[in-house]
């Protein structure tokens, strides 16, 4: 059906309004309703969904533990007993001897998150996956359900443990990093809702460790100035937190506002995926640093599902911050990537700098259509292991958790 506007020379078609649309005008000079969707234990949700038998004891998705294998997710009985993910599975298996440890099943993951992310489209066109099981939502200019962004956040969770089966926690807010801490708050299976008038409590109140790339150096290092939460960190100006942190300070200074002006990204291609941790004190010898990168690799193994990434990779890279803040990445061509090539990148790349190593990160760079071309590789496989997690947007160091 079409609405007719009648001019006084020749009547003009005007197609409906898609009631997903945003409205006209760039998004920070508009009220926002961001949604943040993440599955509860999402793998883990899709098993326990096929079999209920699962559903009330200890079961995690992972590896062999007596190959070396890494947990990718548990349910939460299993977090009861302190298992999580990226640790050991035969770690995890010390902890809780009853647990069940899972292979992974990709493609079944992957038709249940086909199905989400539908629903979620039938919301609105700006959908930005972060993952298989979690994505930001731009609902600002709906009409849908009464153009209330928590109402919509209720029906979407509601008709995807419908459709799919498993549990959705959302978090909305007027930006991505207060809608991502929120979706967090109450876990699992809920929702909470900040406000634009509750955002500037809500935030001052934060932790600084809730902030987006604050890890444990970072958080140590906040602490050690007498900063524990977000109030605290907005007595310190832009020009001092820039003195202190360098370009991340800027970062700081807005988050510790509120501050998110980062658009919400349909169907944004991902080009890498890696994880860094910063050192409070630098590495100085070659074995130090090859410990850490086989430890980074532990860390990625377990997070490739997460990505989805598997069979994208195309290049394996490792990168190399020294103490005098001079940097260099060592790269090579590669479909997988194990810890032992990883050392001989961080080999190559030491030997370009006579300086101890301030930062390290290992990561693969992909390629959709390396999908295409290659078949699924086991992911917890010791000879390919997959290194990826999300890079870090807001500058600071990814936490190693």
């Amino acid at each position: 059906m079409f609405l007719y506007s009648i001019g006084t020379v020749n009547p003009t078609i005007v197609p409906p309004a898609d009631p997903r649309a945003p409205p006209p005008g760039d998004a920070p000079s508009r009220l926002r309703k961001i949604i943040h969707c993440d599955c509860d234990c999402f793998y883990a949700s899709v098993e326990m969904r096929d079999d209920p038998s699962l559903r009330n004891r200890p079961l995690a998705v992972g590896g062999r533990p007596d190959q070396r294998g890494v947990i990718a997710t548990c349910n939460y009985e299993a977090r009861r007993y302190g298992v999580h993910s990226a640790m050991s599975s035969a770690l995890a298996m010390r902890k809780c001897p009853d647990l069940l440890i899972l292979p992974s099943a990709m493609d079944k993951y992957r038709a249940a998150s086909r199905q989400i992310m539908a629903i979620y489209r039938d919301y609105t066109r700006d959908v930005e996956p972060l993952s298989l099981d979690e994505a930001y939502l731009d609902v600002s200019g709906s009409e849908l359900c009464q153009g209330s962004a928590t109402l919509i956040a209720r029906e979407i969770r509601q008709r995807v443990y419908d459709t799919v089966g498993v549990t959705v926690s959302a978090g909305v807010a007027p930006n991505k990093f207060i809608a991502k801490i929120a979706s967090d708050w109450n876990k699992p299976d809920g929702l909470f809702v900040v406000r634009p008038h509750e955002v500037d409590a809500f935030v001052a109140a934060l932790p600084v460790r809730k902030l987006h790339g604050v890890g444990q150096v970072t958080a140590a290092r906040l602490d050690r100035l007498g900063i524990q939460t977000c109030a605290q960190l907005r007595d310190w100006s832009l020009i001092d937190l820039h003195r202190e942190f360098g370009a991340f300070g800027r970062r700081l200074y807005q988050l510790a506002r509120g501050i998110d002006e980062r658009p919400v990204r349909a169907d944004q291609e991902r080009k890498s995926v890696s994880v860094e941790t910063t050192y409070v004190t630098d590495l100085t010898t070659l074995e130090q640093c090859a410990d850490e990168i086989r430890r980074l690799v532990v860390q990625l193994d377990a997070r490739i599902a997460r990505a989805g990434a598997a069979r994208m990779i195309r290049k394996l890279y490792v990168k190399i911050r020294f103490a005098d803040f001079q940097r260099t990445t060592v790269e090579c061509v590669a479909d997988a990537t194990n810890a032992q090539t990883a050392v001989t990148l961080l080999a190559k790349g030491l030997q370009r700098r006579a300086q101890a190593v301030r930062l390290l990160g290992v990561g693969v760079r992909i390629d959709e259509d390396t999908a295409e071309r290659h078949g699924q590789f086991s992911l917890f496989d010791d000879e390919a292991g997959r290194n990826v997690d999300d890079t870090n947007e807001a500058g600071g160091e990814t936490p190693a958790s």
